[in-house]
């Protein structure tokens, strides 16, 4: 319970989008509502770094190359949280990860989606 799983990755052109989602496995709608919702990425030999998050309270944040590009959001009615990407660039090259971080702060990570911007 409370695992959660990306989609949406791929292989785009520069220039071009993608849209991630993140569920979580049989969470019920107060559970998905009270939780803080962020996307982080690694790209090969970087550590990990926050792209977006989203809190409960409706507070958004943005990781400084992304502001302008990037959205996250969510859908309560399908419990999907996304991140929108456009404008992408290689350097946006990365694997993707989605966090879900409870009212108790328990934190619950996803496997990752990788996302590859060609040049």
């Amino acid at each position: 319970q409370g695992k959660v799983v990306e989609s949406g990755g791929g292989l785009v052109p520069a220039g071009g989008s993608l849209r991630l989602s993140c569920t979580s496995s049989r969470i019920i709608l107060s559970e998905f509502s009270s939780s803080d919702w962020s996307w982080y990425r690694q790209a090969p030999g970087k550590q990990r770094e926050l792209v977006a998050a989203l809190t409960r309270g409706g507070s958004l944040n943005y990781e400084e190359s992304v502001k302008g590009r990037f959205t996250i959001s969510k859908d309560n009615a399908r419990k999907t949280v996304y991140l929108q990407m456009n404008s992408l660039k290689p350097e946006d090259t990365a694997l993707y990860i989605c966090n879900r971080t409870s009212r108790l702060g328990t934190a619950y990570w996803g496997q990752g989606t990788q996302v590859t911007v060609s040049s």
